[in-house]
């Protein structure tokens, strides 16, 4: 008979990790799979894509609903899961239905960070991390409208381009004094800032907000240095929180987010957690290829192959905006015991930026042609000697593997 296996969370993490069970254990767990949000799990990679008019909400489909019947698999939408009983191995839904589970995969991802400033629950006021906040975002910026995004990390440029390319006036407001300070070294961010900016968006550096003004409605965003931005709209892309609360009610071990072990297990043996709600060694990702990695790893666990581990991710960054390719990943800010390459064609709008440690590449930061970051990002996790191709390994696979050779 089957194991009554649920999965909390039926997002991109989620769906991966049932792709990756049912490939490898068809049948041997029940699986019932319970998310939030009152639709199919989709792919949120490509909302500012959606929000920019260049794709439409069809294409963020993950997996078409036949799939999930062909593979055994009950889909619950629009649910939401109020609490774990470890006793008793079930859970509760808010709507008071009780269902029992012998192995329970925690995948409920992360949650949007709003400032704690003064005026953030106007109404006109978002974030940016599901369709429903890129509806609410279309319905309040009719072409021409204003709009401030604050944030300058990946998600607020990306959403500051999407809100652009829609047709409106958007100004982008970073604390920091350059762009994605977290995936791009000084150069590069400059680069994209005057890249953003040839795309409509005026970017703000080193501008604090202290406050959101408007009545009712949210009618201007003021800062620290006394200028007032006239807006219709603000979203707020900060950063993201594990939501690691119900694995708190729980009593499972947490600290940012829900800690699991190299087997993605949490502190009850039968309870796991992967994606963004989870912490390993430490750290919490919150992109999707290392949820991707834990998914995989989990469903091999799953499976019955308990000699799968997983030992952590290589973080790396590509920006979703059109017409600006950028890449970075590793340790790309160079230290003493580094040796750094860059390379620069002004007149293409490229740069790359090479770190490396003795014979192994550390990190990387391509922007305009990344069309090698994939061998430089292969290169990063397997720890390859570079030394046979050292003196070209700017220039690419082209010249490089040939002097392998």
């Amino acid at each position: 008979m089957s194991e009554p296996l649920i999965v909390v969370g039926n997002g991109m993490a989620a769906t991966r990790f049932v792709d990756e069970l049912t490939q490898r254990a068809l049948g041997k767990y029940s699986v019932i799979v319970i998310g939030g949000e009152p639709r199919a799990s989709y792919n949120r990679v490509l909302l500012s894509s959606l929000l920019a008019g260049e794709v439409d909400e069809a294409a963020l489909e993950l997996k078409p609903r036949g799939w999930w019947s062909a593979r055994g698999v009950t889909t619950l939408c629009g649910q939401t899961v109020e609490s774990v009983d470890r006793g008793d191995r079930t859970v509760t839904l808010a709507n008071g239905l009780r269902l029992a589970f012998s192995k329970l995969v925690l995948a409920t991802g992360s949650l949007p960070i709003k400032l704690p400033k003064p005026g953030m629950n106007l109404e006109g006021v978002v974030t940016f991390r599901d369709l429903a906040d890129v509806e609410a975002m279309r319905t309040a910026t009719p072409p021409g409208a204003r709009a401030a995004v604050i944030g300058g990390g990946l998600l607020g440029v990306e959403a500051a381009y999407g809100l652009a390319k829609a047709g409106v006036k958007v100004t982008l407001v970073h604390l920091m004094d350059r762009l994605m300070e977290r995936q791009l070294d000084t150069h590069a961010a400059a680069l994209l800032k005057r890249a953003i900016e040839s795309k409509g968006v005026d970017a703000l550096l080193s501008a604090e907000t202290m406050q959101i003004a408007g009545t009712d409605r949210v009618s201007a965003v003021e800062l620290a240095d006394g200028r007032s931005i006239p807006v219709d709209l603000v979203v707020c892309a900060v950063g993201v929180k594990p939501n690691a609360q119900l694995a708190r009610r729980a009593g499972l071990d947490s600290n940012r987010g829900v800690i699991v072990d190299d087997g993605l297990t949490t502190s009850d043996p039968d309870i796991f957690a992967i994606g963004e709600c989870a912490e390993h060694r430490g750290e919490v990702y919150g992109l999707v290829e290392p949820a991707y990695d834990q998914a995989k790893v989990l469903a091999r666990r799953l499976a019955g192959d308990h000699g799968a581990t997983y030992a952590g991710s290589t973080v790396a960054t590509n920006l979703k905006v059109s017409g600006v390719n950028v890449f970075s990943a590793g340790d790309f800010l160079e230290c003493a015991a580094s040796d750094v390459v860059t390379l620069e064609d002004e007149g293409a709008g490229s740069y790359k930026k090479l770190v490396m440690r003795g014979d192994r590449l550390a990190g990387a930061v391509l922007f305009g042609d990344t069309t090698d970051a994939l061998w430089y990002l292969d290169m990063i996790r397997s720890g390859a000697d570079i030394s046979p191709w050292r003196d070209v390994l700017a220039f690419g696979p082209a010249l490089a593997l040939p002097q392998a050779a």
